[in-house]
């Protein structure tokens, strides 16, 4: 029978499978180096105070509080309306299905899924809501024509403008359509847009403006 012969690379794999087998140094294989790179959050925090002592930081946090501040004066304006060019009268019904059912404080079963309800059942429009665009001189003279014909019972709403400059200059408050949320909700395309509730449904006016 030939003599069994393990060469050095096996019998290190041997070693490293074999149940209760003992560590066994191997040595250093090859030169070995300092890791050179710096480490990354150190690196950051240098960067910091380099420019913390040029005065950069502090010029960069001036200008992203200068743009904090424009974006709260003056919001992005709503995408995709303009003025409007002929006048449209529609409605919306607010009516929505459940997805699931509605339970009381004692888990007694107040509304089914697939139940359709409608807010206004709930509760009023108790005021008109008034959308048209702060940068138009136009629209702005038609709101507050119609701010008094309603004697106040109208929420104006910009989208676009400065809504902090208006409610200054006109001593009460007024609302953005913020990313266009209600205005694509019912479906308005036009500006000057009135809202009002007429029975279960809302009814929605795109007013003509003097040219």
């Amino acid at each position: 029978m030939k003599p069994l012969i393990v060469v050095p690379s096996l019998l290190c794999a041997l070693l490293l499978v074999t149940p209760g087998a003992s560590s066994l140094d191997l040595g250093v294989i090859g030169p070995t180096y300092e890791i050179s790179e710096p480490h990354l959050l150190q690196m950051i925090e240098q960067r910091l105070r380099d420019k913390e002592r040029s005065g950069e930081l502090k010029r960069l946090e001036e200008q992203a509080r200068e743009r904090g501040i424009a974006t709260v004066k003056n919001p992005p304006p709503v995408a995709g309306l303009h003025a409007t060019e002929t006048a449209r009268t529609f409605y919306f019904d607010p009516s929505f299905r459940l997805d699931r059912n509605i339970l009381g404080p004692r888990g007694e079963l107040l509304f089914a899924a697939g139940t359709r309800k409608n807010p206004l059942e709930v509760v009023s429009l108790s005021r008109h809501l008034l959308f048209f665009d702060g940068r138009d001189p136009r629209q702005v003279g038609r709101a507050r024509q119609l701010i008094a014909f309603y004697q106040g019972r109208v929420k104006p709403i910009l989208v676009g403008g400065s809504y902090l400059d208006l409610m200054q200059s006109w001593r009460m408050p007024v609302y953005f359509d913020q990313q266009g949320l209600l205005t694509r909700r019912f479906g308005i395309t036009q500006v000057p847009a009135l809202v009002s509730q007429e029975g279960l449904r809302l009814r929605i006016d795109e007013l003509e403006i003097a040219p």
